[in-house]
């Protein structure tokens, strides 16, 4: 899908209609456990051995065939920034 750079849309902050700069908001990234903490060493403790390992073994998960794409819009007089409910779509490009 293409989507204009610049969009004129509703301000919160101003409360009128102004022309926005449109960016594609970024996954935030999320830190993971160390490999020694307690919980994983719990966890490790739990799958030793044969057989199926229940609780902590991976579901099959059906993975979406697209994404969520999240917009931040920036307002041209006031500088606010707020942000665009996100929309499914395969393929995203700003033009």
């Amino acid at each position: 899908m293409k989507f204009p750079k610049k969009v004129n849309t509703f301000c919160p902050s101003c409360r009128k209609h102004s022309v926005h700069v449109v960016k594609q908001a970024k996954k935030r990234v999320r830190g993971t456990a160390h490999p020694n903490s307690q919980a994983n060493r719990r966890k490790d403790r739990h799958k030793r051995g044969y057989g199926g390992h229940g609780k902590y073994s991976k579901p099959a998960v059906s993975k979406k065939p697209t994404q969520k794409v999240d917009l931040r819009l920036q307002c041209e007089e006031c500088k606010k920034m707020h942000t665009k409910e996100g929309f499914r779509v395969k393929k995203f490009e700003l033009v």
